[in-house]
């Protein structure tokens, strides 16, 4: 579909920490990349949305992948949202998995699950699929402060090439709002996915030596 670098298909998991405006943004730029997402979303993160802002999701994955085609302006099919115990799912399998896996916000729990290889809802079974296919999977907790047993789940999976990206946005680019916070964690995550974006500069980009 895209002529641009980086994955075509991705799978977009949202759990049940704060940080929801991550997602709805991520979702957003995959969209306007033209990138086919699969959509994948917990009960409790359902639950952290309609806290956070004012997107009210409709709960059943046909219903929601209407509402999330409109809202993005996604094409007919771009997006393709799955149900929780969806085993006959694409992400289920590695013969047809999307290449690349962001699951964000990731909570602790979806993290833990994903570090012992739990499989107990798509979302941790399709994390298991890029693990053990070796595709690339970004996963975004946002937690403080973190124990000794999330630190240890995030170097399991760092070990087995997983890469974990906290959602701790700097300030460096001088951010004059909460979407400058937001936009500065999902250039990061397009940066890995090897996605254009032009929200944040790369280091150094601007730098000028002087002559003197």
């Amino acid at each position: 579909m895209s002529m641009y670098k980086g994955p075509e298909r991705i799978t977009l998991a949202m759990t049940g920490a704060s940080g929801a405006q991550y997602g709805l943004r991520l979702l957003d730029c995959l969209v306007q990349e033209e990138r086919e997402v699969h959509f994948l979303i917990s009960k409790a993160a359902q639950l952290v949305m309609a806290t956070e802002t004012d997107v009210a999701l409709p709960a059943k994955p046909q219903a929601m992948q209407a509402f999330l085609t409109e809202y993005t302006g996604a094409a007919a099919g771009q997006i393709r949202v799955f149900g929780s115990n969806d085993w006959m799912a694409p992400p289920a399998s590695g013969s047809s998995a999307p290449a690349a896996m962001v699951v964000v916000p990731c909570s602790t729990g979806s993290l833990s699950a994903i570090a012992t290889g739990a499989s107990n809802n798509l979302i941790e079974r399709a994390a298991d699929v890029a693990l053990k296919e070796r595709r690339q999977l970004i996963l975004v907790p946002r937690e403080a402060p973190y124990s000794s047993i999330h630190l240890e789940h995030m170097l399991k999976l760092s070990n087995m090439g997983a890469v974990i990206l906290p959602a701790s946005p700097g300030f460096y680019h001088q951010p004059q709002s909460i979407d400058d916070l937001i936009d500065f964690i999902v250039a990061r995550i397009l940066n890995l996915l090897g996605i254009p974006q032009d929200m944040l500069a790369r280091w150094g980009e601007h730098h000028r030596v002087s002559s003197e």
